[in-house]
């Protein structure tokens, strides 16, 4: 990540006081655009669940797994053990994680601004693959195209929203792609309880509804302006204080345009960064970096965000009720984020995800008791245990929710 976003080591920090401006109404509307980035990202996490449950998408590119669902005698877990249909899944974020390798170096060099656009026309492009899909080649194709958004819009959305944003309220507003990623997800969830009754052709809308932010992002990208720190590390320094007057609303920038001026220098006067990221001296950092995110990806919640429909289903959930119960863990997670902004400055980071890391640990235990010894022959729950099981998963979903935010804003502030 360039260092221009944000006050680095060895820039004079004290002219942070003399910093002057305030939210304009072009902050909002830029930061509000950006952030359907962040939508866009979360509707993808959320729609593949729904869709891969519904009868007339595996019917269409899965019959094998689609005739494995009717037997009512076969291992729930079994019905749904199919290379292609984990391809489905998959492809997206193994395309994101090597478009993200491609973006960032882009990001770099021709701007935030042009990372968007790249990110909201691969979305445009996979939404629609997808929703007119005819094979499973077109089907991956689509995926692919998805994740190649995100890879973009990852990298570039975050970093836009913290360089446009004043220097006080850069983690509050930077939290929008976080709080536009859960309400992404619980959208998407409540599309699939929708278009579930619309057989046989309702997995084709909730693929292609995608396409609604994915425009906006698109043609909201060729109407904003470049950030100010990326026009100063591209050279165009009148521009880029032209742009901070405008979205400061005022022309009294001197203090924060000269450390963003500074900033740049110093980011460009280190030769090797990534060598010098693995200095002893940058250990720490690296390791609480690596480490803490991965911890977190590690207990389970992605199985809950990417197949909560399926894995519902495979407790022996109707299709119905599996569907309605996602939406419900998605209502909640978006509810977490708003919990978090609301406490994270009040409690403090470190309360947030120690409570967070301990309410997980408990919901975790619980659940493999009620599934250890309570899951029948049938491979079913009864509907008292299967209420309970929801419930739990909701707390868990709570718990990571804030967890997760306080670390993303420790590291965006």
């Amino acid at each position: 990540m360039p260092a221009g976003g944000l006050v680095p080591t060895g820039v004079a920090k004290e002219r942070a006081e003399l910093y002057q401006g305030r939210v304009t109404l072009y902050v909002v509307i830029a930061c509000i655009v950006a952030a359907v980035g962040g939508s866009i990202f979360g509707y993808d996490i959320g729609i593949s669940g729904g869709v891969t449950s519904m009868d007339g998408f595996l019917r269409e590119f899965f019959h094998s797994v689609y005739i494995s669902k009717q037997h009512a005698h076969e291992n729930n877990y079994c019905k749904y053990d199919n290379q292609g249909l984990a391809a489905f899944t998959s492809s997206l974020y193994f395309a994101g994680l090597v478009a993200s390798l491609v973006a960032s170096p882009i990001t770099r060099k021709y701007g935030r601004r042009t990372s968007i656009i790249c990110g909201g026309f691969s979305f445009l492009v996979g939404a629609t693959v997808n929703a007119a899909a005819q094979n499973l080649a077109m089907l991956l194709f689509g995926r692919i195209m998805l994740g190649v958004g995100i890879g973009f819009g990852n990298q570039a959305v975050p970093l836009y929203l913290s360089e446009m944003a004043p220097t006080h309220l850069r983690g509050a507003l930077n939290m929008m792609f976080q709080l536009a990623t859960t309400l992404g997800i619980f959208t998407a969830n409540m599309v699939n309880y929708g278009t579930q009754k619309l057989e046989p052709w309702g997995w084709r809308l909730s693929l292609g509804l995608a396409a609604i932010p994915a425009t906006l992002m698109t043609v909201g990208g060729c109407l904003l302006p470049e950030t100010p720190n990326s026009l100063i590390e591209m050279g165009s320094k009148e521009r880029g204080r032209k742009v901070l007057e405008r979205i400061r609303g005022t022309d009294k920038v001197d203090a924060e345009f000269e450390d963003m001026v500074d900033a740049s220098e110093l980011a460009n006067s280190i030769k090797h960064p990534f060598r010098n990221i693995l200095k002893k001296r940058n250990r720490p950092q690296l390791v609480m970096a690596i480490c803490m995110p991965t911890f977190q990806i590690l207990t389970g919640i992605n199985s809950i965000l990417f197949y909560a429909p399926v894995l519902f289903q495979s407790m022996g959930f109707g299709g119905n009720a599996s569907l309605y119960s996602s939406a419900v863990t998605g209502a909640v997670l978006a509810g977490s984020t708003f919990i978090s902004i609301a406490a994270v400055d009040r409690l403090g980071r470190r309360v947030l995800l120690i409570s967070g890391g301990i309410q997980m640990i408990i919901c975790q235990v619980i659940v493999a008791i009620i599934l250890g010894v309570k899951f029948g022959d049938n491979q079913e729950l009864s509907k008292g245990y299967s209420i309970l099981v929801v419930i739990v998963i909701c707390l868990f979903v709570l718990a990571f929710g804030w967890s997760w935010e306080s670390i993303r804003v420790d590291c965006t502030k």
